[in-house]
């Protein structure tokens, strides 16, 4: 994928869930580009990620399904870099593929934890930082699996995204701030090195889990995943100056397929 070397000089950004996948790609990205770059994850690994970007980027770990862990995560990056002028929100992710009545109640409850409250809660946390700058821009990560099998409480948070994306865009346009969001589609990424769900899948849950796969590529009219590098093209052209005009809307990068 091509890169902007200055697309981003002067800005400062927080990227959530920077450690792994998607996350991981447009932070190196934002700082490769010129920016400099809060990386947050509750894994240590994120680390590495920041000893890959150099001097530009620190990194933070901080369980961002509280708002403790949000508000933590943005006073960093102001004692850090005086201001925060991007935040993608990458946290989220299916923990469970399965039917919906196949769902225990705790599991329902951890995935909107895990795909609707961490956005929530960083959004709510950098509004003052943003409305005090006089502007900046929210990149809100959904998923076209809000229409899809066998996740209906991950496809239930982030239809709350998308929510959030298009309120917020109304209530904070007169401040300068545009909020935006991507819905991606399938994507191919390394093997997770800290799975969402620890206990190894049975041979139902692979089966399953197989019914998504399926049904994702048939969705698609490009009938294949996308790259991770894929996904962050349109998060930083979402996130750039480039898209001044664009607020308020969910972007599908699902190879033709709507969501």
């Amino acid at each position: 994928m091509t890169t902007f070397a200055h697309r981003f000089a002067g800005k400062a950004a927080i990227v959530t869930g920077a450690a792994q996948g998607i996350g991981r790609d447009v932070a190196l990205r934002l700082v490769r580009e010129g920016a400099r770059v809060v990386m947050v994850d509750r894994s240590e690994l994120v680390d590495e990620v920041r000893r890959d970007a150099g001097d530009a980027a620190i990194a933070v770990t901080a369980d961002l399904e509280t708002f403790a862990g949000a508000t933590a995560a943005v006073e960093r990056a102001r004692a850090a870099f005086g201001r925060v002028d991007i935040l993608v929100n990458n946290v989220g992710g299916t923990i469970w593929a399965k039917p919906f009545a196949e769902y225990e109640e705790a599991q329902i409850e951890a995935e909107v934890r895990r795909s609707l409250f961490p956005t929530l809660w960083c959004c709510r946390a950098v509004l003052p930082a943003m409305i005090e700058a006089g502007g900046g821009v929210i990149v809100n990560l959904s998923s076209v699996a809000t229409r899809g099998v066998n996740r209906v409480p991950y496809a239930a948070a982030k239809g709350g995204v998308n929510a959030i994306t298009a309120c917020m865009a109304m209530e904070y346009a007169g401040h300068g701030i545009r909020v935006v969001g991507v819905a991606p589609g399938g994507t191919e990424a390394p093997p997770r090195r800290i799975p969402r769900n620890s206990t190894p899948r049975t041979p139902q849950e692979d089966a399953w889990m197989q019914q998504v796969v399926d049904q994702t590529t048939a969705s698609s009219l490009m009938h294949r995943y996308g790259t991770t590098a894929e996904q962050a093209a349109a998060i930083l052209f979402l996130a750039s100056d480039e898209a001044s005009y664009i607020t308020g809307v969910t972007l599908p990068v699902a190879g033709g397929d709507l969501g």
